[in-house]
């Protein structure tokens, strides 16, 4: 039971609970990613611009967020930059798409940001491909 409240972590929580947001956080994004990569000419004529780079190029963008990097945050390959492109999507999804709505429409993007920042903030972890990498 102390161990239950006590404010120490060890080296292999760390190490799980890492693998643990990354898991969740690329494995259900990956959902949405392959959705708009299987159905991509559909959404493309209609998807929102808020860059003005064009609908087809937002969907591309997207798609490269969602899908590869949530795949790459998966594998903990490349984690922390996989990370940044997911960021820069769940912000656009909460702030343009969503208007700030935290508690409404925008709670779902709203969670994956915080999940994304949070490995961004502590990396990988040891379970992942990234501990192989010199770099």
């Amino acid at each position: 039971m102390r161990k239950l409240f006590s404010v120490r972590t060890s080296d292999n929580a760390l190490t799980f609970g890492a693998l643990l947001l990354r898991l969740f956080g690329g494995g259900l994004m990956l959902h949405h990613g392959f959705d708009k990569l299987t159905h991509f000419s559909q959404y493309a004529g209609t998807f929102p611009d808020p860059f003005g780079v064009g609908t087809t190029t937002s969907l591309a963008l997207t798609v490269f967020a969602e899908f590869f990097c949530s795949a790459f945050l998966i594998l903990g390959l490349f984690t922390r930059l996989a990370a940044i492109p997911l960021i820069i999507a769940m912000s656009v999804a909460l702030f343009k798409a969503h208007n700030g709505d935290f508690t409404g429409k925008g709670e779902l993007a709203a969670l994956f940001l915080g999940v994304y920042l949070a490995i961004l903030v502590i990396g990988p972890g040891k379970a992942s491909l990234d501990r192989f990498l010199d770099y």
